[in-house]
């Protein structure tokens, strides 16, 4: 399995991680991002309700691929964007394997649109939990968080992350670390994932359709690697999000079949918002 990350949490801080993916999985150059990510938001028709969602998942491919329905996951926040300065992005770990949930010493995450601050306070209320520590070689050259932070630095004001990547981790302890940094309305939960991988296009929707109902249902037993690369990290939220009687709505599944790829192998895409009971109105 690798190393664990190391503790403490708290240590020299780094200089600022540059972008693993800028260029490839979305444009490195910063006026070409914003106006591509400002399409995709706007393509996303308006919620009925102005609910403010607590925690969102979103998917992590190219934007060509799975931008349609990232953009579903943070369009909703434009409403609240002046509300949310905190949010922690968890992703899982497709390069390095290891034990627990890896933090990183970086200032700050260098994107095309900006650096955007890493919250160490933030992180240092995870200090004391053993699976939890420092471990950069896991976000070098890791892109399932990176990927998400344009959509966020075009729809919210200022912002700093607590980035997250998840190794080998029960769902229960990922709910620990989530409540200690579950903060309260300016706080944001990120939840990194693609899901199906490289099946036929309909059976895809198949399988990706029963991973939602396991969502709707709050159920993260049925969701494994083969159902979701970040069932690590949606594991501990549907785990918390069920204790805490939230609720759950889908705001898009569909594949790379319906965006820009063949339908002979497929990756399967959904964007998912939770709300905590306290707190539904914005």
């Amino acid at each position: 399995m690798g190393q664990s990350p190391s503790a403490p949490t708290r240590g020299p801080l780094l200089a600022d991680r540059p972008m693993a993916v800028a260029g490839r999985f979305y444009p490195g150059d910063p006026a070409q991002l914003a106006q591509e990510v400002d399409s995709l938001l706007a393509g996303v028709k308006a919620s009925p309700a102005p609910l403010r969602p607590k925690a969102v998942v979103a998917p992590h491919a190219g934007l060509a691929y799975s931008g349609p329905t990232a953009a579903h996951a943070f369009a909703p926040l434009a409403r609240h964007r002046d509300a949310i300065h905190r949010v922690v992005v968890l992703g899982p770990s497709h390069r390095l394997a290891f034990r627990g949930l890896a933090l990183s010493g970086t200032r700050a995450y260098d994107s095309p649109l900006g650096p955007v601050p890493v919250d160490h306070s933030w992180q240092d209320r995870l200090s004391d939990l053993a699976f939890v520590g420092r471990l950069e070689q896991a976000h070098g050259p890791e892109h399932a968080l990176e990927v998400e932070l344009p959509f966020l630095q075009r729809i919210l004001g200022p912002f700093s992350i607590v980035p997250i990547v998840c190794g080998e981790a029960a769902a229960e302890e990922v709910a620990q670390a989530l409540e200690r940094v579950w903060g309260g309305p300016e706080t944001l939960i990120v939840v990194s994932s693609d899901l199906s991988h490289y099946l036929e296009y309909e059976d895809a929707r198949r399988q990706d359709g029963r991973t939602a109902t396991a969502i709707a249902r709050l159920d993260g037993a049925p969701i494994g690697p083969r159902e979701a690369c970040g069932h690590v990290p949606l594991g501990g939220l549907l785990c918390l999000a069920r204790a805490a009687g939230m609720t759950t709505r889908c705001l898009d599944l569909r594949n790379s079949g319906d965006t820009a790829g063949p339908r002979d192998r497929v990756v399967g895409y959904g964007a998912w918002a939770f709300y905590d009971p306290t707190n539904l109105l914005g």
